[in-house]
């Protein structure tokens, strides 16, 4: 199954939650960062390293399928 499968096929209900929880993390990282006023470096940090976590999370969230398809 290659890569462009997997995104299409179903994806199981347990990944689809997760997916949706790294769509808000990436969404509140990016939020905090692109925020008008002056936050402190390590929250702007903490930030970047909760979007990366967010993404990767909701991209391998996606391309899980069932066991047995």
């Amino acid at each position: 199954m290659n890569i462009l499968e997997r995104v299409v096929s179903p994806t199981p209900v347990f990944f689809q939650k997760l997916r949706n929880i790294g769509l808000v993390l990436a969404g509140i990282s990016a939020a905090i960062i692109a925020s008008p006023v002056s936050l402190p470096a390590i929250i702007v940090t903490i930030a970047s390293y909760l979007g990366v976590a967010g993404s990767v999370l909701g991209a391998v969230s996606q391309i899980t399928v069932p066991g047995d398809v």
